[in-house]
């Protein structure tokens, strides 16, 4: 009977280990309004990833779950199509502007919010666009973080929390030695180049303008894990679980090396959507140094909510959008047609 019971408390205590990794966002959407800077930002980035069905890449860095990819046409929780909540972010974050000289960016305007338009051309800058920043963008805007200055490029704001640590509602720290909380961002620099922490402050202090990063924003640190939800990962609003030590500091997370073995059929334990070249940590501010920066209330209207476009330039017959005239000339009206056929 010896080896039935220890069976038994095996069992018991894989059952208990996995029950300790328990996902907070079903919990935290609900907590938009919260007075915290920091728990709005978790439930804001929560609730988004419940309405791209939780996708997720667990502690060991293997792509778990995955089920509507930002080209689509449907696949979301509430029925709507990725494509179309790309655009959202980027149009609600203020930055479709900046982005006016891309093809395709200026058809986001009315595709992100009219169903039965097309867009195609919003369709292909969504695809052809990283729009990672765009989504922490809308997260910051939204949550009303004080000192928040939106970017299409993550590296603008994590230069800030460094060059203009004051005004900025976030502190850069060493991603290895941080003691990670809600609120904080988890980035990587994305290029050949090994950066690493140094690397990077290197770059920030010296003449580098630009730089291709990634942010995911920590919702949650409970029990030994802390959950991370970032935009455009795997091409979705997608969670990463990192084991933490009692410090609560990242554990045993790859990091990408000069050298590295190429994850491939051959050598897969060099395979791990984890292994990144983990270079910043962006400390949240606490409450009371927010304060500082400006209102830390929740906002009472959603900051930038989308305006529907006075023209159009890549227009539709009976979209009932004049197009854009050319400088100069007055708008120009569609003739009429009948209704669109065939739109979602």
């Amino acid at each position: 009977m010896t080896w039935k019971r220890a069976w038994i408390g095996l069992c018991l205590l894989l059952a208990s280990s996995g029950a300790f990794a328990t996902d907070l966002c079903p919990t935290l959407a609900g907590r938009q309004s919260d007075p915290q800077v920091a728990t709005r930002i978790a439930a804001i980035a929560c609730d988004e990833h419940l309405r791209w069905n939780r996708p997720f890449i667990d502690a060991d860095g293997r792509l778990a779950s995955l089920n509507a990819y930002e080209a689509e046409a449907s696949g979301l929780k509430d029925g709507g199509a990725p494509w179309r909540r790309v655009a959202f972010y980027w149009q609600a974050s203020g930055l479709l502007g900046p982005m006016g000289f891309k093809p395709g960016a200026s058809d986001c305007n009315y595709a992100a919010l009219n169903l039965s338009y097309p867009g195609l051309g919003c369709r292909g800058f969504v695809i052809d666009n990283p729009w990672s920043a765009a989504f922490i963008s809308w997260v910051m805007q939204r949550a009303g973080v004080p000192g928040f200055r939106t970017s299409a490029s993550h590296f603008d704001y994590v230069r800030a929390a460094r060059r203009e640590a004051a005004d900025s509602p976030y502190v850069l720290v060493d991603p290895m030695t941080a003691s990670l909380a809600t609120g904080d961002m988890l980035c990587y620099v994305r290029t050949g180049r090994v950066y690493g922490p140094e690397g990077l402050a290197k770059a920030i202090d010296g003449s580098t303008s630009s730089l291709p990063m990634h942010c995911d924003l920590i919702v949650a640190v409970a029990d030994g894990k802390a959950y991370a939800v970032g935009g455009n990962v795997q091409q979705a609003v997608t969670m990463r679980v990192f084991n933490l030590n009692a410090q609560g500091q990242l554990w045993g997370v790859p990091r990408r090396t000069d050298g590295d073995v190429e994850c491939s059929p051959e050598t897969q334990a060099a395979c791990s959507f984890n292994r990144q070249d983990w270079a910043a940590v962006l400390k949240l501010k606490p409450q009371d140094e927010l304060a500082r920066l400006g209102p830390v209330e929740p906002p009472s209207f959603l900051p930038s909510a989308p305006v529907a476009p006075t023209c159009c330039i890549n227009c539709v017959l009976g979209s009932g959008v004049p197009r854009c005239p050319a400088p100069g000339q007055a708008p120009l009206v569609p003739p009429e047609s009948a209704p669109l056929q065939g739109s979602e």
